[in-house]
């Protein structure tokens, strides 16, 4: 057996209507949504899938449990997701309005760098793609752990 590629990723969220919005700021578009169900399928032109988990409860003040509260529990902090741009992304959350939480960053230098974000719920959202100029990048941080 081999594991192959991530099919999916499940994301737990509160209001249906302001989730599905901000996921299609970034191409994703609802493939299957049933009336039985909390799980809404959505995918982009990529074929890359989430699945919005509408059953999500409001936690300490809005805060991300695994992110925002001293004690560290145990679990996903996360999704990276590879794009091809990263002028294209910082230009699509600047024109949506969505608050940058960290970055842009260069981890080393591979020439990725990576901007995260967080979703209306607070489910933390990283956009990781190479960059060619990192000149061109204002405000680029670069963080090396080697330094």
């Amino acid at each position: 057996m081999s594991i192959m590629k991530i099919d999916h990723v499940g994301i737990r969220v509160i209001d249906r209507a302001r989730a599905v919005k901000f996921y299609e700021t970034f191409g994703f578009k609802i493939e299957v949504e049933v009336d039985f169900d909390s799980v809404i399928i959505m995918k982009n032109e990529s074929g890359v899938e989430i699945n919005l988990i509408v059953n999500g409860i409001e936690y300490d003040d809005g805060k991300n449990i695994l992110m925002d509260i001293s004690s560290k529990y145990t679990g996903f902090t996360h999704i990276a997701l590879q794009v091809d741009s990263i002028p294209v992304i910082l230009s699509i959350l600047e024109k949506s309005n969505i608050v940058i939480t960290q970055g842009p960053v260069s981890f080393g230098k591979d020439g990725h760098v990576s901007v995260f974000v967080r979703d209306p719920d607070r489910n933390t959202i990283e956009f990781r793609g190479r960059v060619e100029k990192e000149d061109e990048i204002e405000g680029l941080q670069l963080y090396d752990p080697k330094a």
